[in-house]
């Protein structure tokens, strides 16, 4: 299969890459804010839903989830000097400020955490950046979460 490169530019596509991240994990240590560059990112294993419906086995990949044009960076819900802690993501949501195209994008942490972005617009870029390898576990959500 080969390597998944999606790029959101709004709403709708912040959708798909959220979807594609739902059930990623990645250590605390994978967070990166470039304040004068305005970037943000984040290292992942994703688990790889779009092949988990063929019935041939799951598996997971090393992805880089990147964010532009990021203003401010705020957390609530885990210790950010805790670098070996693992995150696991479950959703990506936006809300708009006003009429522009700036919001917040909150990446929805297992747990009650939250990394809140405040962005000019949605620009985000999720790249598969290494191999796969086979798990034998598929991600299970009980209800109402």
């Amino acid at each position: 299969m080969d390597a998944l490169k999606l790029l959101a530019l709004d709403e709708e596509d912040l959708a798909i890459v959220s979807a594609h991240v739902q059930d990623a994990v990645g250590k605390v240590s994978g967070l990166a804010y470039d304040w004068r560059g305005g970037q943000f990112s984040l290292a992942l294993n994703r688990f790889v839903w779009e092949k988990a419906e063929d019935g041939k086995g799951f598996e997971r990949r090393r992805a880089l989830l990147n964010f532009k044009r990021v203003q401010a960076v705020r957390s609530v819900g885990f210790d950010r000097k805790a670098g070996e802690a693992v995150l696991d993501l479950l959703a990506i949501e936006f809300e708009r400020k006003g009429e522009g195209p700036d919001g917040t994008v909150t990446l929805v942490l297992a747990g009650a955490g939250a990394i809140a972005l405040d962005v000019e617009c949605i620009e985000v870029l999720l790249a598969d950046t290494g191999g796969a390898w086979e798990t034998s576990f598929r991600p299970r959500h009980l209800a109402g979460e």
